[in-house]
């Protein structure tokens, strides 16, 4: 049976996509490609530890929340601590606060549009 191996992308609408790609290139590091406003992640780039997941959740769940969106994005970063800092000092809210977990490091912010982010340190990154 054919069946699907990867994550291929992550995509959604928002109000103006060039000033949110921008913000996510300030703010996260991510390289836009101009051409297509968007950008790629390469399997080899994966750090230890890393994976994609993708999972379903009850339409009641609060896992989303503060977002009113139906979708969140989760990143894998190489230095939550510092990643973190950084967002801080330029006066981005993070939603709760960081925590530990069995599969490493997380903190989460609504972007611009109001998408939550889930950021992910992996334990063996």
């Amino acid at each position: 049976m054919a069946k699907a191996v990867a994550l291929g992308g992550i995509f959604f609408l928002c109000d103006d996509p060039r000033s949110l790609a921008a913000w996510y290139q300030q703010h996260l590091g991510i390289d836009i490609d101009e051409s297509y406003g968007g950008a790629s992640f390469m399997p080899a780039a994966m750090p230890a530890g890393g994976y994609t997941l993708w999972s379903p959740f009850k339409s009641d769940s609060d896992y989303f929340k503060p977002s009113k969106q139906r979708f969140m994005i989760n990143f894998i970063v190489d230095d939550l601590d510092a990643l973190v800092a950084q967002l801080k000092n330029s006066g981005i809210t993070l939603v709760g606060e960081p925590e530990s977990g069995e599969f490493g490091e997380f903190a989460w912010l609504l972007d611009p549009a109001g998408n939550k982010v889930e950021l992910w340190q992996p334990i063996s990154a």
